[in-house]
C-alpha cells in the first residue's frame, strides 16, 4: 500500500514538473496554430459555399477580429482574477467546437455570428496560453517563450499542409474533424492542467511584479512594438507573393515567399531561447530587428527575385523572437498587461495588409513595403528601453 502511494506521489510530482507544464503548453500552442491554418487555408471554400464576394468575406473576417478583441479583454480580467489555467480547457474546447459550427454555416449572417464566437474563444485561449507561458517560464528558470511560439508556427505549417493535402475533401468535413480533435484534446488535458501549478502565477510574485513593472507607459511601448512586428507579419502574409509576382517570379516561386518567411521565423524561434539565455532579450531583439530592416530594405533596393526571397527570409528570422520577448516583458505586469500587448499587436496584424495596400496605391508596392523595414528599424531603436528589466 505504501509502495502504491509512493508511486502515485512520484507520478504526480513528475506530472506537475515545470517541464511537464511546458510540454502541455507546447501542445496547446501547436494546436492553436494548426487549427488557425486550416481555417485560413480553406477560406476560399467557405467563400464559395456561402457565395460571398470579397467584401462580404471581409465582414466575416472582421467579425472574427472583433470577437477576438472582446475575448482578449475578458481574458485579461479572468486570468488576473482566477489564473490563466482556467482559460485553457473551456476556451480550447469552445474554439474547436466553434470550428465545427463554422463548418455548417452557409449564409453571411450565420458565418458572421459563428466567426465572432470563434474569434472570442481564440482571444480567451490566447490570453490563457501566453499568460500561463510567462508563469511556466519563470518556474523553469530559463527562456522558453520563443520555443513555445515556434510550436505555434510549426503547427501552422502542419495545418496548412493538411489543408493542402486534403483540398478535395469538403471544408465542412475538415473543419468538423479538426474542430472535434481540438475540443477532445483540450478536454483530455484537464487532469494535467490541474496538476500543473506552474501555469498559475504565484500571488506573492505577481504582486511584486505588478508593482515593479506594470506601468502604463511601459505597457504602451511594448504594445506599440508588438503592433509594429505583427503589422510586418500581416504584410508578409498578404503581400509577399504579390511582391514576387511583380518582379517576374513564377506562381510557384511567388507562393513560396511566405513559406520562406514562415520557415525562417520558425528557425529563429527554435534558436531564440538559447540566444536569449546567453545574450539577453534586449540584445537579441535589437540585433534581429537590424537584420530584418537591412535584409528587407536591401532587397527592395536590389529589386530582383533572389534578393526578394532573401529579404522576406531576413524579415521572418529577424523578428522571430520579438513577440515572444515582448510578451515575456509584459508578463511582469500580470495577465492584464499580456492581454493588452497581445490585443494591440493583433490590431497591427489586421491593419498591416490594408496599410500596405493604401500606400501601394499612392506610390508603388516596393515603396509601400519599405514600411515593414522602417518599423523593424524602429523596433531596433526602442527595444532596449522596452525590454530592459525595470
Amino acid at each position: 500500500m505504501n509502495g502504491r502511494a509512493a508511486a502515485a506521489s512520484a507520478h504526480a510530482s513528475a506530472a506537475a514538473s515545470p517541464e511537464a507544464a511546458r510540454w502541455l503548453l507546447t501542445g496547446f500552442f501547436a494546436g492553436l496554430g494548426g487549427a488557425m491554418a486550416v481555417w485560413g487555408a480553406r477560406l476560399p471554400s467557405v467563400q464559395e459555399a456561402a457565395r460571398l464576394d470579397a467584401g462580404r468575406l471581409s465582414l466575416v473576417l472582421l467579425a472574427a477580429a472583433a470577437g477576438m478583441v472582446g475575448g482578449l479583454q475578458l481574458g485579461c480580467r479572468l486570468a488576473h482574477r482566477h489564473g490563466p489555467s482556467r482559460l485553457l480547457v473551456g476556451p480550447g474546447a469552445a474554439f474547436g467546437l466553434t470550428l465545427v459550427l463554422l463548418a455548417q454555416c452557409r449564409t453571411l449572417t450565420t458565418l458572421i455570428a459563428a466567426a465572432a464566437v470563434f474569434g472570442f474563444a481564440h482571444g480567451l485561449l490566447d490570453v490563457g496560453i501566453n499568460s500561463a507561458a510567462v508563469n511556466c517560464q519563470a518556474a523553469c528558470g530559463r527562456p522558453i517563450m520563443a520555443s513555445l511560439h515556434a510550436a505555434c508556427s510549426v503547427g501552422g505549417v502542419g495545418g496548412a499542409a493538411l489543408a493542402a493535402g486534403t483540398a478535395r475533401v469538403s471544408h465542412s468535413v475538415m473543419f468538423t474533424a479538426v474542430g472535434v480533435l481540438v475540443a477532445l484534446a483540450a478536454a483530455a488535458a484537464t487532469p494535467a492542467i490541474r496538476l500543473a501549478a506552474q501555469l498559475d502565477d504565484d500571488p506573492a510574485r505577481s504582486a511584486a511584479a505588478g508593482s515593479a513593472a506594470g506601468s502604463r507607459r511601459r505597457v504602451s511601448l511594448l504594445s506599440a512594438l508588438a503592433a509594429a512586428c505583427l503589422l510586418s507579419e500581416g504584410a508578409a502574409l498578404d503581400w509577399s507573393a504579390v511582391h514576387l509576382s511583380g518582379l517576374g517570379a513564377t506562381d510557384a516561386v511567388a507562393a513560396a515567399a511566405y513559406a520562406v518567411y514562415s520557415a525562417a521565423m520558425a528557425v529563429g524561434r527554435l534558436l531564440g531561447d538559447g540566444l536569449t539565455a546567453r545574450y539577453g532579450a534586449p540584445a537579441v531583439v535589437r540585433t534581429g530587428a537590424v537584420v530584418a530592416a537591412v535584409g528587407l530594405g536591401g532587397s527592395l533596393v536590389i529589386g530582383n527575385v533572389p534578393a526578394a526571397l532573401g529579404g522576406w527570409a531576413a524579415l521572418g528570422l529577424g523578428l522571430s523572437v520579438t513577440v515572444p520577448s515582448l510578451i515575456t516583458a509584459a508578463g511582469r505586469g500580470g495577465p492584464r498587461a499580456v492581454g493588452t500587448v497581445t490585443a494591440v499587436g493583433y490590431i497591427g496584424l489586421a491593419a498591416g495588409p490594408g496599410a500596405i495596400g493604401l500606400l501601394a496605391s499612392l506610390t508603388s508596392l516596393p515603396v509601400a513595403l519599405a514600411l515593414p523595414a522602417a518599423l523593424a528599424a524602429l523596433v531596433a531603436t526602442a527595444s532596449h528601453r522596452a525590454l530592459a528589466s525595470p
